[in-house]
């Protein structure tokens, strides 16, 4: 298991993964071929110093899962940086099989060697899994988040 950023010809399936949830296929255009505001995306975040969107393959080159780490500068915390961990998804081939648990290791101690304090995430309470699963990972439910869609 090998965990890379991700290159443009990894877009499809980082996209598929994404969209292959009840919520995901409700906010997503995954086909073939993929739209191309998709890969003015991944553009935007590959050029961007502050992001890191990686995926996790075996050894044959199969992409089995991926997640895009964000660090956000602030002057809270004395000038603090942040780590935020969005759109983690493993393939529905690959779960329960330690992947996604890679995946955060690597995210930590990234946000470790980058000066992070925190590390954070959101997740939606309609993904009551994905919760448990992060409390098991050692993340706590310390604030209550709020957006406004537009």
């Amino acid at each position: 298991m090998t965990i890379r950023t991700a290159q443009k010809k990894d877009v499809p399936y980082i996209v598929q993964m994404i969209a292959n949830d009840p919520l995901g296929k409700l906010r997503e255009d995954y086909q073939d071929p993929l739209p191309s505001k998709y890969y003015a995306a991944f553009v935007q975040i590959d050029e961007d110093p502050n992001q890191e969107l990686v995926i996790v393959e075996n050894e044959q080159g199969k992409v089995m899962g991926t997640l895009q780490l964000s660090f956000i500068q602030y002057l809270t915390y004395q000038g603090g940086i942040r780590a935020q961990i969005e759109a983690v998804r493993v393939h529905e081939d690959h779960r329960s099989k330690g992947i996604g648990q890679t995946l955060f290791e690597w995210a930590v101690e990234k946000a470790k060697m980058k000066g992070a304090h925190v590390v954070q995430l959101t997740a939606d309470k309609k993904r009551p899994e994905a919760l448990d699963f992060y409390e098991k990972l050692g993340f706590k439910a310390s604030h209550e988040g709020m957006k406004l869609h537009l």
